[in-house]
């Protein structure tokens, strides 16, 4: 039962973590969307999705196991 306790505690953590970084490609891509589906240009929302998807992937790739904590500029 411990290990079960571990593990769904290290996805929740890992879960976390990843709606940290692309959160807001999920928000502007959503937003994008509902525009559209309404009629209206959602073309911004899209720019907006796709800056936000390179700046987590630049975030990504800056990582280490020295900075994990979200300080990935202090290296």
């Amino acid at each position: 039962m411990t290990e079960y306790i571990i593990v769904v505690a290290l996805v929740a953590v890992a879960a976390i973590a990843v709606y940290q970084l692309f959160g807001q490609v999920v928000r502007s891509q959503t937003a994008a969307m509902a525009k559209e589906l309404a009629g209206e240009d959602g073309s911004e929302e899209s720019r907006m999705a796709q800056t936000a998807a390179e700046a987590a992937a630049a975030q990504t790739a800056a990582k280490t196991l020295k900075s994990f904590t979200g300080n990935s500029g202090a290296q």
